[in-house]
């Protein structure tokens, strides 16, 4: 008799969640217990449901999915996190892991995969795409995307979204933090970054393939 793995999806997008239920249901020893289409909800349910696993989409509304990460696991270190993302650059595994979460696989590859995950997840194992755990180990071994690693989980979440031309009034009021505290975080990020402007900001994640020019 297997043991039923309780799994909660986050996905800000409702079709997709559809997707994934219907991949997950022909797979017995998975049960889809709750959804949430945000980090706050995610963190809401997770207190009330406890899932065994967690699939978390990065890109969702409010807090984003790596401060999500980082705030579940900071209420429960057993948490367990499989990030499920179209992000497929080194950082952003480097963020997740850094954040708390024990997976990282990108929404390319073979749907089965997700479910092996899962399943890996649920004994207390790490899993993370071959082919991204082999860029990562090479990267590191490089001292590659060193620079930007510097950066915490908010500050690489702020990072993305001045990059991507959101300006400090926008990410407050997406993030729910005071304008005052969205300048401090991108006063932080410059200095560690040692880069003085919106644009060098912008270049830079151009560079290392998080925004496309």
């Amino acid at each position: 008799m297997f043991k039923l793995i309780k799994v909660m999806l986050v996905d800000d997008h409702a079709v997709v969640r559809a997707g994934y239920k219907v991949l997950l249901k022909n797979t017995p020893e998975i049960a889809v217990i709750a959804e949430a289409n945000s980090g706050e909800e995610a963190y809401k349910l997770y207190i009330t449901h406890k899932p065994d696993v967690i699939v978390m989409d990065l890109s969702l509304p409010g807090i984003g999915g790596i401060e999500a990460i980082k705030r579940i696991c900071s209420r429960d270190k057993k948490a367990t996190i499989l990030v499920f993302s179209m992000h497929e650059e080194v950082i952003f595994v480097e963020q997740s892991l850094q954040a708390g979460a024990s997976g990282y696989i990108t929404k390319s590859t073979d749907p089965q995969l997700l479910i092996e995950a899962i399943i890996c997840l649920s004994r207390g194992e790490k899993f993370i795409d071959a082919e991204l755990a082999q860029r990562l180990a090479y990267e590191k071994s490089r001292g590659q995307d060193s620079l930007l690693s510097e950066l915490s989980s908010r500050e690489f979440e702020i990072f993305c979204m001045l990059a991507e031309g959101s300006n400090t009034s926008e990410i407050a009021k997406k993030l729910f933090l005071s304008y005052k505290t969205v300048a401090n975080y991108s006063t932080q990020i410059k200095n560690k970054l040692n880069v003085s402007s919106i644009a060098d900001i912008a270049r830079l994640a151009i560079r290392h393939n998080i925004i496309r020019a």
